[in-house]
């Protein structure tokens, strides 16, 4: 069965919203969530900005914790860099244990400079800092003892409480994009996690890849590729184009200026050769044609459109799970409500049969 959940993003694009109200729309997209029987919330982790405002997602996923009870809770993702490898093994032990082993953990490596400068740490260190820390909080998850003698984050042998309640293997998530960060996914056995920014298509490369790296290292098929998409459901499939098209540029336009996505700074900076090229990509073809770009690659439509575009995706990438990004670009609230309730009632139980078959690619 296609695993279906959806991703919290803690934007506030809409400049008449206050902090507080905007975080009330989240939380009240969340436990729609639940009740509508989507299989997970993810939650980012985001500072200093409008663009997204979630400086915890541990500690956002205790308090969902608290007022859920099915659905699983996922991290999309912890920024390594930014947290003590100690602290965050502790924190996701604590919110497995207080839900019951609903925890999905997802670790992400960051890239924007204005949220790196306050940290007071440079970009070209984050390579080295997340291979680091990854490892040795996943392998502190299993043991219930983190340890470390890298030059980062040097940590003397100390017992995590809570104890581990289960394993989490088969729940480890790696954000990959960069070579660097497949090649880790692959080898921490995690599942790859992917924000869709291109058609599928054109990304299959980088999943072969993973799914080659895996396969040869630990003598398995790899898990389903975990793509993250933008989605907008509607009745009405031209206003469903109309406003998706409207909300995903509007969001498109704020990562663009966020990451410095046509920014030269990433040029010789190491670990970020990829986010070089797409940047020189977007300043060739101009910053309006790639947003239009970006918003054709999600989901948006009536029912029917956007099952035929799930259909497409299982067809050129086997298994997979898919989080839905369904408020987004300062949609109203009661916008994402209505697209994400039409989607579990005529689209959620039919997706959830086109699961792709397992791809084995190391022969």
């Amino acid at each position: 069965m296609l695993s279906i959940g959806m991703n919290l993003g803690f934007g506030k694009l809409n400049p008449e919203l206050t902090d507080e109200q905007m975080y009330r729309g989240e939380l009240e997209v969340a436990l729609e969530a639940e009740r509508l029987g989507y299989d997970a919330v993810w939650v980012v982790e985001h500072h200093f900005s409008d663009y997204s405002s979630c400086p915890d997602n541990l500690l956002l996923l205790a308090h969902l914790a608290g007022r859920t009870e099915r659905i699983k809770l996922g991290t999309a993702a912890v920024i390594l860099p930014w947290n003590n490898p100690l602290r965050v093994a502790e924190k996701a032990l604590m919110v497995d244990t207080v839900s019951e082993g609903r925890l999905l953990l997802g670790f992400g490596r960051g890239l924007s400079r204005t949220e790196y400068e306050p940290f007071r740490i440079p970009l070209g260190e984050t390579r080295d800092r997340f291979d680091e820390a990854a490892p040795m909080i996943f392998d502190a998850l299993e043991t219930g003892f983190i340890e470390g003698d890298g030059p980062f984050y040097p940590q003397p042998r100390a017992e995590l409480r809570p104890r581990p309640r289960a394993s989490f293997l088969g729940r480890r998530y790696l954000v990959a994009g960069s070579p660097d960060s497949v090649v880790m996914a692959a080898k921490l056995r995690a599942k790859m996690m992917s924000f869709i920014v291109r058609p599928v298509p054109d990304l299959m490369p980088t999943f072969t890849k993973y799914r080659e790296l895996y396969e040869t290292a630990h003598g398995e098929i790899a898990p389903p590729i975990a793509l993250n998409v933008n989605m907008y459901c509607h009745a009405d499939d031209e206003l469903a184009r109309e406003r998706h098209f409207e909300y995903v540029n509007r969001f498109f336009m704020s990562n663009v200026e966020h990451y410095e996505m046509a920014g030269e700074h990433f040029a010789g900076i190491k670990g970020h050769e990829r986010y070089a090229a797409n940047a020189a990509y977007f300043r060739e073809i101009g910053l309006e044609k790639a947003a239009n770009d970006y918003a054709a690659t999600a989901l948006w439509g009536s029912p029917e459109r956007i099952l035929g575009q799930i259909e497409a995706i299982r067809d050129a990438i086997g298994d997979f799970e898919l989080t839905l990004a369904p408020a987004f670009g300062g949609m109203p609230y009661d916008q994402a409500k209505a697209s994400l309730g039409l989607f579990a009632r005529e689209v959620l139980p039919k997706a959830r049969g086109l699961r792709g078959e397992p791809v084995s690619v190391a022969a």
